[in-house]
């Protein structure tokens, strides 16, 4: 295993990389590589197996993309680029694989294939139609960057040919293993050819990945971008952690958004639910802020990660799973508004912050209910902060530690758009987490000018709001309709910002 820290940056035309990749990189600000990449560079370009492991934000893209690119197109022992993917690249999530595919459409950029034909990268995942990218397959797709469902399916139809593979690449391989994906890399790996290279690239190894490199592996050079002894959160953020009530949270990181030097920031929460109403109340105060999770639809989804990426929106809202694959380098923020699960999430979180040796900021929001489980992650870590400071939108504390002016309150402007269209929102509901509505068994009576409306069943309505009961025919009869027993409407309960 290779173990260290590069301490210097040599350039990628000084590591070996064609002039035609170099060039692109160039036109993207990128000339110098980063201590995962020059590790891995010389083994790769050479053909070896080799298994990458550095944290989030340390290049592993452009790691094993690079050599990717110059393996398929530099004619020692690549099969003929025909068209058929000759490179797969798999990936957990659809946010990632369009990250990759950009990041690896870039660097092909003054790359050409059989009979001057430019080299294509193609993106394949699940959420979106099969047509436009089964059609892409027909025209010609030298690399294949896809998630492990989508894959599958179309390999079983028949339009993705996976015979023909020369490099095969697992990209964040441990999220994969979270995800349950694991079976379905198996199936994949039955049907490529034995004869490839081989890499894989993770944060983090547990076991079943070790074992899974050993099976499709031909012994590979474990690859670490850093010493095993360093810390295992960014050394470049600094973390602050409060104990904060549910009620005043979104007056709490509404503050956060405010502070001096704040630029692009991401919000986690848990759920999706969460998610959605995080983004919905901070719109509602003036702020541009775009939400992703997994109820929403995939155009959605990218719709805000574009605005994310071009300046459009500032602040991002979501969960764990959508993050994956969200590769900016110039976020200065990250706020947990719920703690995560454990502490591999925490790290995976704040370390979309202090990136490729930037500064950041990570704020940890933990509710009285979630101390047991920060306390296990504070204590995984070593991070010192056990029982985080009682801290509320006003306390004086957060203004000096976060640098937030003292005028600040809980809007900066006029309401915005809603992130999303609830309808949007609502179309892609996971059966795990479905709406209040649908857990209801008892609909809701619509009424008008306080009468009920004909056609509809009676009941107490759902999501809280209560409706007029209507009066029972028994009732109506033994009084002969004139002396009806008066109904007594329950005055609609205030709108209040409901826990977590």
């Amino acid at each position: 295993m290779t173990a260290l820290t590069s301490k210097t940056e040599p350039t990628f035309a000084e590591l070996g990389v064609r002039d035609e990749i170099v060039r692109a990189l160039a036109e993207k600000g990128i000339e110098h590589a980063f201590a995962i990449q020059e590790l891995t560079l010389p083994m790769a370009l050479a053909g070896d197996d080799v298994i990458g492991q550095a944290r989030t934000g340390m290049g592993k893209t452009l790691a094993f993309g690079v050599p990717l690119l110059q393996r398929i197109t530099n004619g020692s022992g690549a099969r003929p680029l025909n068209g058929t993917p000759r490179a797969l690249v798999v990936v957990p999530t659809r946010e990632l694989c369009l990250q990759v595919t950009e990041d690896l459409a870039a660097a092909a950029k003054h790359l050409t294939a059989d009979e001057g034909r430019r080299l294509s990268v193609v993106a394949i995942y699940g959420g979106r139609a099969y047509e436009p990218q089964i059609d892409a397959l027909r025209t010609g797709a030298d690399v294949a960057v896809g998630t492990p469902g989508r894959l599958l399916d179309l390999a079983q139809q028949g339009h993705l040919q996976l015979g023909g593979l020369s490099v095969l690449v697992l990209d964040e391989a441990d999220e994969m293993l979270d995800l349950g994906f694991l079976p379905d890399i198996e199936r994949i790996l039955r049907q490529i050819p034995a004869d490839r290279q081989s890499m894989l690239f993770s944060a983090t190894m547990p076991d079943p990945i070790i074992t899974l490199a050993r099976t499709f592996m031909v012994q590979p050079t474990h690859i670490r971008a850093e010493a095993p002894h360093s810390a295992a959160t960014h050394d470049t953020t600094e973390q602050f952690v409060y104990r904060a009530h549910a009620l005043d949270k979104v007056e709490l990181v509404s503050r956060i958004l405010q502070a001096d030097g704040r630029g692009a920031t991401m919000i986690f929460t848990r759920t999706k639910r969460t998610a959605q109403k995080v983004a919905d109340e901070l719109a509602e105060r003036g702020f541009k802020v775009g939400a992703v999770h997994g109820d929403l639809g995939q155009i959605a989804r990218e719709k805000a990660l574009k605005g994310f990426r071009n300046g459009d929106v500032d602040v991002l809202v979501a969960t764990d799973v959508a993050a994956r694959g969200i590769d900016i380098d110039d976020i200065t923020h990250v706020i947990n508004y719920q703690i995560p699960e454990d502490e591999q999430a925490y790290v995976h979180r704040i370390g979309r912050t202090g990136r490729a040796g930037k500064t950041g900021i990570a704020v940890t929001l933990v509710d009285w209910d979630e101390l047991p489980r920060w306390a296990a992650i504070d204590k995984a870590l070593n991070l010192g902060s056990p029982e985080p400071a009682e801290t509320y939108s006003s306390s004086p504390h957060l203004y000096t530690e976060l640098g937030i002016p003292l005028e600040a309150s809980g809007t900066v402007g006029s309401p915005r758009k809603s992130p999303v269209k609830r309808r949007d929102a609502d179309r892609a509901v996971s059966p795990t987490e479905k709406p209040a509505r649908a857990r209801s068994g008892n609909r809701r009576r619509r009424t008008r000018a306080g009468q009920p409306v004909s056609g509809h069943p009676s009941g107490n309505g759902s999501d809280g709001e209560a409706t007029a009961e209507a009066p029972s025919d028994s009732a109506s009869s033994s009084n002969g309709g004139s002396n009806r027993r008066r109904r007594r409407r329950r005055k609609p309960a205030e709108a209040a910002t409901p826990a977590n």
